[in-house]
């Protein structure tokens, strides 16, 4: 070999080395302890990370529901909790870009919305929070609540706040059939201050009625919670209220209608205190039978015989009063104490003439106070028991307005799910 061509492949010989060796410390690959720097670049990392991991923050958020929800809860959704920090902003909005209210508590440990969420609504949750060396941490969520098709709700009376009477019962009426009727119903509590035992009665796959043995006691509390958040009513179908509601038992005001005699005695806390000459339901259209409660009142209403199946030949009722005063329903079928301005004023407390109503002599306009359909209309409050006898007719049916009292005890409690 000559010396030009001994030098050459010496050169190329190096240059390859050289190659070699600049790709292996790319790859990373070598020994620790060799010469090719791989320890100099771990101790390197190592730095990296250590001193990524001091900023990073201790702070920990939880959000609930979790991210990607579906069938959220509209009570109890959109909690924002931290431990190892407190929270500095927390911004939760819908799809749309509308804010919703919501407040940091005083420890800035939690936040909630400050209304109640909307069934079948997207949200976006955002929050931010700091530990205690001021570094900050960040989380988000989107979820779903739960749309009208897979939720239920139970419309309840009476109102929360109300004075009601002696014989008003806790009637809820929900929005879907219930399947699972011992689940929800283990959601619903009814208890009174004065310690009386209360039922609670399905009629239907749509309604409950909870009830004591006897009338409310008097001047006592009553108190509904609905604890129905999540309970499955139904398969796929959940509850979402949770809510309660207390009312107040008014004076016991019982009044009892005696179509044979025609005449109403007045009760109130055991006494009578008037006696009222009354125009039941004629022998071919007699009034219903049994306990009845006032389920409504109002002032003047508009009755007509087509809708409750009194009509003439051409298909008109064969009543049709537009402004009935005092009037006072008594059951969903139609039945009413109402005054009465049309009729003789002889026939009170004399004949029995009505469609199957109970009659007081009034005045048109509800403008007299004087009147005896006035009075009663003045001292009586929904929730009021009026007990109708001697009439020839059969007893209302139990759910026929909120007139459940027409089963004894054992027949009310049989009816329960639980």
């Amino acid at each position: 070999m000559t010396e030009g061509k001994r030098r050459r492949g010496l050169t190329a010989a190096s240059a390859l080395l050289g190659g070699v060796m600049v790709l292996s410390a790319c790859s990373g690959g070598g020994d620790d302890t060799g010469s090719g720097g791989g320890g100099d670049k771990g101790a390197s990392q190592a730095q990296v990370d250590e001193a990524a991991a001091k900023k990073t923050s201790e702070a920990q958020i939880k959000i609930t529901p979790k991210d990607g929800s579906n069938n959220a809860s509209i009570n109890n959704s959109a909690a924002v909790a931290v431990t190892k920090g407190t929270l500095t902003e927390v911004t939760m909005t819908t799809t749309d870009g509308t804010v919703v209210e919501g407040e940091i508590a005083a420890d800035k440990k939690s936040w909630k919305p400050s209304v109640q969420l909307e069934r079948a609504t997207a949200y976006k949750l955002t929050a931010t929070a700091e530990d205690s060396k001021g570094r900050a941490a960040h989380e988000n969520a989107s979820f779903t609540t739960v749309s009208p098709a897979n939720s239920f709700i139970g419309n309840f009376t009476p109102d929360d706040g109300s004075t009601v009477g002696v014989g008003m019962p806790v009637s809820i009426n929900f929005d879907k059939a219930i399947a699972n009727k011992a689940e929800v119903q283990k959601g619903i509590t009814v208890s009174t201050s004065s310690g009386q035992e209360v039922a609670c009665h399905w009629f239907n796959p749509n309604r409950m009625d909870c009830r004591p043995e006897d009338y409310w006691q008097e001047n006592s509390t009553v108190t509904l919670k609905l604890a129905l958040d999540g309970v499955e009513g139904a398969e796929g179908v959940y509850g979402v209220q949770q809510k309660t509601v207390n009312f107040k038992i008014g004076r016991n005001q019982v009044s009892v209608v005696d179509a044979e005699t025609k005449q109403m005695k007045v009760t109130q806390d055991g006494k009578t205190v008037r006696t009222i000459p009354i125009s039941a339901g004629s022998p071919e259209n007699k009034t219903w039978e049994g306990q009845m409660v006032i389920s409504e009142k109002f002032k003047e209403t508009r009755m007509d015989g087509a809708t409750v199946g009194f009509t003439d030949d051409d298909g008109k009722g064969e009543y049709d009063i537009k402004d009935v005063p005092h009037a006072m329903r008594l059951s969903n079928s139609g039945t009413f104490l109402h005054g009465n301005y049309w009729g003789a004023k002889s026939i009170f407390g004399s004949a029995n003439t009505s469609h199957g109503c109970i009659g007081l002599a009034d005045t048109q306009g509800a403008d007299d106070p004087n009147t005896p359909g006035a009075w009663f209309y003045d001292n009586s409050i929904v929730g009021d028991v009026v007990v109708v006898k001697n009439t020839g007719d059969k007893t209302v049916a139990p759910d026929n307005g909120l007139n459940g009292w027409n089963m004894d005890w054992a027949q009310w409690k049989a009816g329960s799910a639980v």
